[in-house]
């Protein structure tokens, strides 16, 4: 299952989030005119370097603690690169607005840790390196199911020569895949050359469960507000889909759209997804200027459908 995109847009940019994409391509650039496997060996997580005495008694304690750090920024190859990018710009954006970006950063770094330690008990005496960012991102993917397990993910799920796009709750979604990592790594617990560590990914999931456990209680300090208030957008997401509540046996139905308080200022034009049935409607939605929290928006025809013709959705307007 490869992941489109999520319905939830953060309130604020992802500063961070998109920090860290940009300095994993950036190492993964610079690392292209080096020798791969020394490389690797150097700065990846090599589980013998510590599992024998001998070996451990070359490396001081700080060359020891740099591969749970500088593993997570290397990888394989562009496809390991892209499809690790790639899941981090789908789900990272939605935890760094939860935790703020000096949060957020602690909690991406201490969930990589996790995840090599995890992969680093369960493969005591391998000799192989372990590199990439999946077990960090594992840990944002972990938050996110928490956070939101209700948001839908545009799905692209390939199927023989057919790839449908479906969207699926994003508790179904990351449970899954939390069920292949498990499944994997229990008939496959060795690292095998070219081979993915998927204890590393299943621990960064749990790790990032208890770590945003323990990062939503902690105080938010005064320079975070600082950071924080600046990156806050002032739009809403051009594409919003809505869910109609119907009330009684009428045709009528009423639902929510989110918009900023810059945009009920100035007025927006939005496309409106409404589901009607087995269909999905989409309808460009004009919100004059000088709305109001609360104004209603009366699109026809769209509410429950009849033999005699479908009821109107009343539309009211939620500022964000």
């Amino acid at each position: 299952m490869i992941p489109i995109r999520d319905t939830v847009r953060s309130s604020t940019f992802p500063v961070v989030n998109t920090a860290l994409i940009a300095v994993n391509i950036l190492v993964f650039l610079w690392a292209l005119g080096m020798e791969q496997q020394e490389l690797f060996l150097r700065f990846g997580i090599v589980p013998v370097r510590y599992s024998v005495p001998d070996l451990a008694a070359r490396f001081s304690f700080g060359a020891q603690a740099l591969p749970f750090i500088s593993s997570m920024f290397l990888h394989g190859g562009l496809l390991h690169l892209l499809g690790n990018v790639w899941f981090l710009y789908i789900f990272g954006d939605n935890v760094e607005d939860r935790l703020g970006p000096l949060r957020y950063l602690a909690f991406y770094l201490l969930c990589g840790v996790g995840s090599g330690l995890t992969h680093l008990l369960l493969n005591w005496d391998s000799p192989l390196p372990t590199i990439g960012a999946s077990g960090a991102i594992a840990g944002v993917m972990g938050a996110y199911f928490v956070l939101h397990p209700r948001a839908r993910v545009l799905t692209l799920i390939p199927i023989f020569l057919f790839f449908p796009l479906v969207e699926v709750p994003a508790f179904v979604f990351l449970g899954v895949w939390l069920a292949v990592q498990f499944l994997n790594a229990t008939f496959a617990p060795a690292a095998e050359t070219g081979g993915v560590a998927w204890w590393a990914h299943f621990g960064g999931f749990v790790f990032g469960v208890v770590f945003l456990f323990v990062f939503t209680r902690l105080p938010v300090i005064g320079l975070q507000h600082r950071i924080t208030r600046p990156l806050k957008r002032r739009t809403s997401p051009r594409f919003s889909r809505v869910t109609p509540r119907y009330f009684g046996p009428g045709r009528d139905a009423r639902a929510t759209l989110a918009i900023t308080a810059t945009e009920a200022i100035r007025g927006t034009v939005k496309t409106v997804v409404v589901p009607q049935g087995f269909r999905q409607r989409r309808v460009r939605v004009t919100v004059p200027p000088g709305v109001q929290e609360g104004t209603v928006l009366r699109l026809k025809g769209l509410g429950r459908p009849a033999a005699d013709g479908a009821g109107d959705l009343y539309l009211s307007l939620a500022m964000e």
